[in-house]
């Protein structure tokens, strides 16, 4: 979990997003089951209490409001109370500009969800599929000319229920390379082909394994499937959302970036996609980075699912989860030989550059953090061998170390530049760098290439030795006689 990316939330607020899509209106109708219908095996649902909210493009359009963002949203609704709902809960939104076309031939798209302690009983849908007319295309066509002028991020939210085209799409997507706006689309379908050129596709573990024709069971084949999909439209990214496995984001020409799923209890996934788009979308309009949006898409993503209904998040949720995040992560950095082992194989194959170093780390100073910094720029991964207490005690004396291997295995891993942190029982890490086969093995600059032990394995193996810079004037042997010396006087002075 990156430790920085905390301060990047508060630049969700304040920018803006056009929004293209399908709108619906979700309808919620929620009750008690007591008892087995006798006219069929069925439940019979008292009815308590009715709630209607956005969902779709809406949904996405909610999001980005919660987040402190603003939108155009631009969409087709019906002639009927459903549409008039749509219309009434965007008026509510402030922070919204709508462009919504009706179209008296088609009805609004209604999902209606019956609810009964706690469990989704029955979904009905109301709704054409059915692409929309050549007039209401040239309308759509017409408002987003008027408001791409104002947006460098479009999100093309697509339910396939006839806004998005691929006269629509394809317009949009020239339109948007022509300004250097980026289209991020939310997908739909087994035909990718309109997509073609567009920024970034987020699709989901079913979506990409149909398109691609690749079975999905890892990772590894989501980021796969995503070059596949990448190379043959012409794309900058794929972001795969894969439920349980968190998502995953390939950028053309770097290396893909994995990131986990938060562990919680699924209550609800609807809508979850249109959180994810909306966040990562709201993140690019504030100038992070790919990799930074995505983690706080995912973030976002695990956020609602733990809620009911079609949710939304804000930026507070998203600071707390952070912190969350970050103390699980922490402890999942400590890691047994063997599990390292494996993840430094897994890094190679993703074709990430593994390397390693080693310390005793106890009262962490600033020489350590520029050391640790230092390692980190020389790699993708850091793997840190940590001496057990009882390497310490043989190497630095009986008095030593002032924390145990626990406390500074947990303040190693709050650090960003650390992925992962074995402690080791011997004296020196060789049987660690044999096992990890780093590609880079970084030691302190009061070394020589020839005294770092393990430096001549690495170099067979065509990786390199880098000796780091040293920052002057810190050490945890001085720092602890200081602190000695002050006891000392201090009871002499007693």
């Amino acid at each position: 979990m990156n430790t920085e990316l905390a301060p990047q939330i508060e630049k969700l607020a304040g920018h803006r997003v056009l929004c293209v899509g399908d709108i619906m209106l979700d309808r919620y109708i929620y009750g008690q089951v007591e008892r087995i219908s006798p006219e069929a095996p069925i439940p019979v649902i008292h009815i308590q209490r009715e709630a209607v909210t956005l969902g779709g493009a809406g949904n996405v359009v909610r999001n980005i409001v919660s987040l402190g963002g603003q939108i155009d949203l631009i969409g087709v609704i019906g002639q009927d109370q459903a549409g008039y709902d749509v219309a009434k809960q965007i008026t509510s939104l402030p922070q919204v500009t709508s462009y919504l076309l009706t179209d008296n031939t088609r009805p609004t798209t209604l999902k209606t969800r019956y609810v009964a302690n706690g469990q989704q009983l029955l979904r009905a849908d109301n709704e054409v599929n059915q692409p929309v007319s050549a007039d209401t295309e040239k309308q759509t066509l017409l408002r987003v000319r008027g408001a791409i002028e104002g947006c460098n991020i479009i999100i093309l939210s697509d339910y396939a229920k006839g806004v998005l085209s691929k006269t629509v799409v394809t317009e949009i997507i020239r339109l948007a390379n022509e300004r250097g706006a980026k289209v991020l689309i939310d997908p739909k379908g087994r035909d990718f082909s309109h997509y073609r050129g567009a920024y970034m596709l987020t699709p989901n573990r079913k979506e990409l394994s149909e398109v691609t024709g690749m079975k999905i069971m890892s990772v590894e084949d989501a980021e796969k499937a995503a070059r596949q999909l990448i190379d043959a439209h012409q794309l900058q990214g794929v972001l795969a959302k894969l439920g349980g496995d968190g998502v995953c984001l390939v950028m053309k020409g770097e290396p893909a970036r994995h990131f986990r799923a938060s562990a919680r209890e699924i209550y609800d996934v609807s809508g979850a996609g249109d959180t994810v788009v909306a966040t990562l979308g709201l993140a690019l309009a504030g100038g992070l980075t790919p990799a930074e949006g995505a983690e706080l898409a995912n973030i976002a993503g695990a956020i609602v699912v733990a809620k009911i209904g079609t949710a939304t998040v804000t930026r507070e949720e998203l600071i707390r989860e952070l912190a969350h995040d970050q103390a699980r992560q922490s402890e999942e950095k400590l890691a047994s030989l063997a599990e390292a082992t494996e993840l430094a194989e897994r890094w190679r194959r993703q074709g990430l550059k593994v390397g390693f170093t080693n310390g005793c780390f106890d009262l962490l100073h600033p020489g350590h953090i520029s050391l640790l910094r230092q390692a980190r720029r020389a790699c993708d991964k850091l793997i840190v061998g940590l001496n057990s207490d009882a390497s310490v005690k043989r190497l630095k004396g009986e008095t030593r170390p002032i924390q145990n291997e626990i406390s500074r295995a947990a303040v190693l891993a709050s650090l960003t530049d650390v992925d992962q942190i074995v402690i080791f029982t011997e004296d020196t890490p060789l049987n660690l760098i044999k096992a990890i086969r780093p590609a880079v093995l970084v030691k302190g600059a009061d070394y020589t290439v020839d005294k770092v032990v393990g430096g001549d394995l690495v170099q067979s193996w065509g990786g390199q030795v880098v000796l780091a810079n040293l920052v002057e004037g810190h050490s945890t042997t001085a720092t602890v006689e200081k602190l000695q010396a002050g006891n000392k006087k201090a009871g002499s002075a007693g």
